[in-house]
């Protein structure tokens, strides 16, 4: 099958989206914790500012992986496609935050064993969920795709 530059192809099988999006997933992953050590230990940075860097450059790694590996055959030009996935990833940290502060807060589970699986277990599971479901319906949409991500 071919196809003239800039027309859409087809969409990648499920399994091999998900496998895709984890593996850019799991760097932008990677990178967030790295930039985070090192803004937040030897650049002396405070949490929140070296947290709010780390998250802005792990977005950014994790569009460019999508746009160029995953979502590849897929045409998203322009600030709009960008904004939207910021937009996404925005809501996922919101998602793990909430799951981190009904926990510690509204059950009144505080030990860091349990603030660790509520915010980084339970919290980056259901972000995640969110994350991909967000990235392929609104930012890398196929043509035709009403938003199941089964096919």
């Amino acid at each position: 099958m071919t196809t003239r530059a800039g027309e859409n192809r087809p969409a990648l099988p499920p399994r091999r989206e998900l496998a895709g999006f984890a593996a850019v997933g799991l760097l932008a992953y990677a990178v967030d914790l790295a930039l985070f050590t090192c803004l937040r230990g030897p650049a002396g940075l405070g949490p929140l500012t070296a947290k709010a860097l780390s998250f802005l450059a792990a977005c950014s790694v994790a569009y460019a992986g999508n746009a160029l590996g995953t979502y590849r055959n897929r045409r998203a030009k322009g600030l709009r496609p960008c904004a939207l996935f910021f937009a996404v990833n925005l809501a996922g940290a919101a998602v793990q935050l909430l799951c981190l502060a009904i926990s510690h807060y509204g059950l009144g589970l505080t030990s860091q064993r349990a603030d660790t699986l509520s915010g980084a277990v339970i919290g980056m599971t259901l972000a995640t969920v969110l994350r991909f479901w967000g990235t392929r319906t609104w930012v890398f949409r196929a043509e035709g795709r009403v938003g199941s991500w089964t096919g």
